[in-house]
């Protein structure tokens, strides 16, 4: 079971409303009140999902009933197809109620009062309900068989990596603490804690949280619940049956963790968290820095949370998630601008893959796929301190640092 805690005051997310300038500004009183409204705003989005999709399917039908009787009497398929996604949708409604009704207590030390009114429902944003979506394919992603191949492809180097650098037959790996900013619904923190390390996993969006406190605390048996993650998709389809393809999860037990497993989820910003130094052997980020206003920060945050011999390793692209957001900071720099940043603040770099194929949330039935050509890099921050407290490194690290070890 994962433990859930909040470490934040006012934890800042994409999804909130209030833009990083204003949050560097605003008082931690405020910062509360916005992270309370941004809550329940979050639950309300969960109940208003079949409000919301059932519209969607609504003006489906009023469209089809637009055209000629002799173009609806040849699509016979089309009004029985809606009748289905308007099952499906209500079955997905069931999974999030069940979401709901365990979120509502899961943080530790934080007080998010009481709903005003939680018997009614509000429109949400569409921000909101898109973001709600997206949720219900990371089940797939992090908790099906269907996510396997996925989960393979960036999953799998990473945990690899670790065992390979913290070999289980040479080390207590209970004692080896890793950190998995960037968690989603846990399953890569839950793997790493599978095989008996001491893993912390970090997310600051309600719907992940929410989402992973459900499935890492209250699904005890394989596949026992379905989802109908793509009943969103009207476009793309090769067959009707498609749209309405159910997936089940979770493809593991997620309570059988040894019993003597570390293993917690904590809910805030990553910055603000983390902020203790040299505590953690390895920090492990899969599809993440591209999360940042300034991915520089992410880099600084890293090497002052590491050990003297820690590790970090990044497997992802860089879509930058606030690049063209009006009023948000966003930096957008190449791979290039980023591994030499890494390698000034005196990081070696150990091993380095500029091509790595991997998909994200992935239909794989669609007629539209997105593939990412991801880089997955590690490097150590040295046993040997640096001279000063700004980071800057001893003369010839830097081209220390450049003499690799490159695996293609």
């Amino acid at each position: 079971m994962a433990d859930i805690t909040n470490e934040t005051v006012a934890a800042s997310k994409p999804e909130i409303f209030y833009n990083y300038r204003e949050r560097n500004k605003c008082s931690p009183e405020e910062g509360a009140r916005l992270e309370r409204q941004h809550f329940w705003n979050v639950i309300n989005a969960f109940k208003y999902y079949r409000i919301h999709v059932h519209e969607r399917v609504n003006r489906a039908e009023r469209q089809f009933r637009c055209l000629p009787d002799h173009h609806q009497q040849l699509l016979t398929n089309f009004i029985p197809n809606l009748t289905k996604i308007r099952y499906c949708i209500d079955r997905n409604q069931e999974v999030l109620q069940a979401i709901v009704h365990n979120c509502l207590h899961m943080f530790e030390n934080m007080e998010y009062g009481q709903d005003c009114d939680p018997k009614k429902v509000r429109p949400s944003s569409t921000f909101d309900m898109d973001k709600l979506k997206s949720t219900l394919k990371q089940f797939v992603r992090d908790w099906s068989e269907a996510g396997k191949a996925e989960r393979d492809s960036c999953y799998k180097p990473i945990v690899e990596e670790i065992q390979r650098l913290f070999p289980p037959d040479q080390c207590d790996v209970s004692q080896v603490k890793v950190l998995v900013p960037g968690a989603g619904l846990g399953r890569l923190a839950w793997e790493i804690a599978h095989l008996g390390y001491s893993c912390q996993g970090n997310e600051w969006s309600f719907f992940m949280l929410f989402s992973s406190n459900f499935v890492l605390n209250r699904c005890d048996k394989e596949n026992a619940l379905t989802l109908y993650p793509w009943i969103h998709q009207f476009s793309n389809n090769k067959m009707s049956s498609d749209q309405t393809r159910p997936v089940s999860f979770p493809d593991v037990n997620p309570q059988s963790l040894p019993a003597d497993s570390d293993f917690s989820m904590v809910a805030g910003d990553f910055q603000e968290v983390y902020s203790d130094p040299e505590l953690w052997d390895c920090v492990a980020t899969c599809f993440f820095i591209d999360t940042a206003h300034n991915v520089l920060d992410y880099i600084e945050t890293i090497w002052n949370i590491l050990k003297p011999g820690g590790v970090w390793m990044n497997l992802g692209p860089l879509l930058y998630h606030y690049e063209n957001m009006a009023n948000e900071l966003s930096i957008e720099l190449s791979y290039e601008e980023i591994k030499a940043v890494i390698l000034k603040y005196g990081f070696v770099l150990e091993l380095e893959r500029e091509s790595v194929p991997s998909t994200y949330t992935e239909n794989d039935h669609s007629m539209l796929k997105y593939l990412y050509d991801c880089v997955f890099f590690i490097v150590r921050k040295p046993a040997e301190q640096l001279i000063n407290g700004d980071q800057t490194p001893k003369d010839g690290q830097i081209k220390d640092s450049l003499q690799t070890k490159k695996s293609t």
